[in-house]
């Protein structure tokens, strides 16, 4: 049996946030849903200093099959988690 360890990195951008308590505000989400999971390790990997935009990076281990499942399923949700714009996403097997 062989195991995957995958990254995902989504960036978001949140048009007319004003604060990082606003952000923090809009983003939380993400945690709060996803780091339930128990083959998901889930934070913000970079701008978190900045109001607009956020990335965050989700990282799934487990079979190749449960990996790609857990993995499209938080694509699926985003949009009704947060109330902000994905813009891009990115997997990279690790």
């Amino acid at each position: 049996m062989s195991f995957r360890i995958v990254l995902m990195e989504v960036m978001i951008y949140l048009e007319g946030c004003y604060s990082l308590k606003e952000k923090r505000t809009r983003l939380s989400g993400l945690r709060d849903r996803f780091g339930k999971f128990k083959n998901l390790a889930v934070c913000e990997a970079d701008y978190q200093d900045e109001y607009e935009r956020s990335l965050w990076a989700f990282v799934a281990v487990g079979q190749q099959t449960m990996v790609d499942k857990t993995l499209s399923n938080v694509e699926e949700q985003l949009d009704d988690v947060i109330d902000g714009m994905v813009v891009d996403v990115k997997r990279q097997a690790l």
